[in-house]
C-alpha cells in the first residue's frame, strides 16, 4: 500500500502542472480576445482614455491631486497635412509600406545600438507605437514586447493606415499630461492642429521620443538637430488619404 501512494504522488504533482498550465493559457486567450475586442470598437469609435493617459494621470495626481489631462479629439481632417508628414517622417517613413513591423528599420537599429553599446534607436513603427499607447507600458519586458506584437498584427488586420495614423495623432503624447496633436497645438502654438504650419510641424514630430523633457527644453541641441533632420525629409513621405 505504501508504494501505491508513493507512486501516485508524482502523477498527482503532474496532473497539477498540467491543470496551471491549461489556465495559464486560457487567461492568456481571454486577454487576447480582450484586445482583440477593443480594437473592433476602437475601429468606429474614437478612444476616450489609453494605458499611457491612464498613467500619466496617475503619475500626476501624485504630486497634485486635482491635476487633470490635457486632451481633445479631433478627427482626421482636421489635422494639419503637414504634421501627418513630419511625424511619418520622423517616426516611420515606411508607414505605408509595412504591415506592422519595419524590419529594415529595426535591423538598422540593432545596429546603431550595437555599435553605441547602448540604445540609441528605436525600430518601432507607429502601429507598433500606437498598440504600445493603447493597451501596455513603457517596459522594455520581453513579454510586453511579445504582447506588443500580436496586438499591432490585430491593429493592422483590421484598420486602415488612415484610421492608425489618425488615432496615433490623437493619443500620443506631447508633453507632461498633453496628449494628441489639437492639446500639442495649443499648448506650444496657441493653434488648432489643423493650422500647424510646416515648422511648426517638425518641432512636435522631433518631440515625440521624449516629449516631457523637451517640454521645458525647447532649445536642446538635439532637438533642433532632429527637428532639421524631419524638416528636410517630410515632404518625401506620403501620408494616408
Amino acid at each position: 500500500m505504501a508504494r501505491r501512494k508513493s507512486s501516485s504522488k508524482p502523477h498527482s504533482k503532474w496532473r497539477l502542472l498540467w491543470r496551471g498550465l491549461g489556465l495559464l493559457v486560457v487567461l492568456v486567450l481571454l486577454m487576447q480576445f480582450w484586445y482583440l475586442g477593443r480594437v473592433l470598437w476602437w475601429k468606429a469609435f474614437d478612444p476616450d482614455s489609453t494605458a499611457f493617459m491612464e498613467a500619466g494621470l496617475a503619475r500626476m495626481q501624485e504630486k497634485n491631486p486635482d491635476a487633470e489631462l490635457r486632451y481633445r479629439w479631433v478627427d482626421y481632417n482636421r489635422v494639419s497635412i503637414q504634421l501627418k508628414r513630419a511625424v511619418i517622417a520622423a517616426e516611420d517613413s515606411r508607414f505605408l509600406a509595412h504591415e506592422g513591423f519595419d524590419w529594415e528599420g529595426m535591423e538598422l537599429a540593432l545596429e546603431k545600438n550595437l555599435k553605441k553599446g547602448r540604445i540609441v534607436a528605436g525600430g518601432s513603427t507607429i502601429s507598433q507605437q500606437l498598440a504600445k499607447n493603447l493597451f501596455l507600458s513603457a517596459s522594455r519586458n520581453p513579454l510586453r514586447k511579445v504582447q506588443e506584437a500580436i496586438i499591432t498584427v490585430m491593429i493592422e488586420a483590421l484598420w486602415s493606415k488612415h484610421r492608425i495614423l489618425e488615432v496615433y495623432l490623437n493619443v500620443i503624447e506631447w508633453g507632461n499630461g498633453i496628449y494628441g496633436a489639437e492639446a500639442a497645438s495649443r499648448r506650444y502654438f496657441k493653434t488648432s492642429a489643423a493650422s500647424v504650419g510646416p515648422d511648426q510641424a517638425a518641432l512636435l514630430a522631433a518631440m515625440i521620443p521624449n516629449p516631457r523633457y523637451y517640454e521645458s527644453h525647447r532649445s536642446a541641441r538635439g532637438l533642433l538637430k532632429r527637428k532639421a533632420i524631419i524638416a528636410a525629409r517630410m515632404y518625401q513621405v506620403t501620408v494616408p488619404r
